[in-house]
């Protein structure tokens, strides 16, 4: 593992900053300049970073699940040995644990604490950085076990913390803030409803009923077509009350009608 060969005027210094990208693909960088690591060793990098102090036994048997405990850690004590010949070399290890130097930073983390941060109601520092945060899978095209499972957790992770950002914008009255972090989530999962009701509820908030109407149909519409399933009766709701006026407009007589919203009951617009 080494990094690339410096110009004479942009070489790293020994104090530079280490960053760890997972986030879009693996990438070491030592004050700006890329290290180069073996795919072998990308792994055992990677999986330390993501298992902060977790120890020998246990990256071993998730790095090398098939082979015999022995054998495993026999591969692990050859993979950090390789690691510790390079000056570049982001590990700390004692007796049982082994964890990424003090000095790394992780984007992983940096996504983790800003979600830390909005699920405590804290305003991140910088939003358009939030809202970007976590937008590229987890080390796309590995299929490591424990690569999916930590992809979706954080998947999972974001898609909470762009709901929460756009939920605690809409209940500060900042309606575009709270769309935008909203239609941030609908990017990530399109099929997912909780952005969807948010977008409709911010367009409510908004006064624009045609807006949220729109927005309903148009998940409808995705959902039918990809699933077969309609949107959720607390979704359906969420418009009941700003298409009673219509339905009584166009059944004349009618009393109230309490039904779910439906494409049938629209059509009286």
């Amino acid at each position: 593992m080494a990094a690339d060969p410096p110009t004479p005027t942009t070489g790293p210094c020994p104090d530079a900053e280490v960053r760890l990208h997972l986030l879009g693909g693996f990438r070491l960088a030592h004050g700006g300049t890329p290290v180069v690591v073996p795919r072998g060793l990308q792994r055992v990098i990677a999986l330390i970073g993501l298992r902060p102090g977790a120890t020998r036994s246990h990256l071993a048997g998730l790095l090398w699940p098939e082979a015999a405990e022995e054998r495993a850690l026999s591969s692990l004590r050859t993979a950090l040995w390789r690691l510790r010949q390079d000056p570049y070399c982001p590990l700390t290890t004692t007796a049982d644990t082994i964890r990424l130097d003090p000095a790394v930073r992780v984007d992983v983390d940096k996504l983790v604490d800003t979600a830390a941060r909005i699920r405590d109601g804290q305003a991140p520092a910088d939003a358009a950085e939030a809202l970007a945060a976590g937008r590229h899978d987890l080390l796309p095209g590995w299929y490591d076990d424990w690569v999916l499972a930590d992809r979706e957790r954080l998947r999972q992770l974001r898609l909470h913390m762009l709901e929460q950002m756009a939920g605690q914008h809409l209940a500060a009255g900042r309606h575009g803030e709270a769309l935008e972090a909203a239609l941030e989530a609908m990017a990530a999962e399109p099929l997912r409803e909780t952005p969807h009701r948010l977008v409709v509820r911010i367009h409510l908030a908004e006064g624009n009923a045609f807006e949220a109407v729109h927005a309903f149909y148009v998940y409808r519409d995705l959902l039918l077509r990809e699933l077969r399933l309609e949107p959720s009766p607390a979704m359906s709701a969420l418009l009941d009350e700003t298409l009673e006026p219509i339905r009584r407009a166009s059944r004349p007589g009618a009393g109230p009608s309490r039904h779910p919203v439906t494409r049938a009951s629209f059509r009286g617009r």
